[in-house]
């Protein structure tokens, strides 16, 4: 009969445990668009820094900058960048556009534009651009094991073309965007 005393502070545990990991929200993500573009050569990093964000702050975007390392080398600047690009499109679908920079042996550099000598940036600059589609990002549908089968039902049979649409929208979204940095790069 001892078990039967500590029963109760088991099952206890037990409820608090359970109700941790079913409190966990998860959304799900799927991937619709992944790009890099790469550039050797002379470019302007401040005004293509610039650019890049504000294309993505007009169109809604909120950016999240999770990480910038500068190291400076005998070969130049290295600078690591990665944006986070998140944008609530209804309460149910969230854009996301993922933006990793890689840029090496980055010099200041002079060239001749218009009879004028402008400063600009020399080196290797790479930008990977993926853009994901998150149901769900708020976890209402992650309350119990009933419900996240009710979500199953729901995007499966119910949500299917509105997803599929909205999956359009951001495969739109990150073509546009790249499209646009390719063009201030003159690829």
């Amino acid at each position: 009969m001892k078990w039967f005393a500590s029963f109760p502070r088991f099952l206890k545990t037990f409820k608090y445990a359970i109700g941790f990991v079913t409190n966990i929200k998860m959304a799900n993500k799927s991937t619709v668009f992944k790009q890099t573009i790469k550039q050797k050569g002379y470019w302007n990093y401040k005004d293509l820094y610039g650019f890049c964000f504000s294309w993505l702050k007009d169109r809604g975007y909120t950016v999240k900058e999770n990480e910038y390392t500068e190291k400076n080398s005998g070969a130049g600047k290295e600078i690591i960048l990665d944006w986070a690009a998140d944008k609530k499109v209804t309460d149910y679908f969230k854009n996301s556009i993922s933006v990793k920079w890689h840029i090496t042996q980055m010099q200041d550099a002079e060239i001749e534009r218009d009879g004028k000598m402008v400063g600009t940036n020399k080196g290797d600059l790479k930008i990977v651009v993926e853009a994901t589609l998150e149901s769900d990002y708020e976890g209402g549908w992650e309350r119990s094991a009933f419900v996240k089968f009710m979500r199953g039902i729901y995007d499966k049979y119910i949500m299917r073309t509105t997803t599929e649409q909205y999956e359009d929208r951001a495969t739109d979204d990150a073509v546009e965007f790249v499209s646009q940095v390719k063009s201030f790069l003159q690829l």
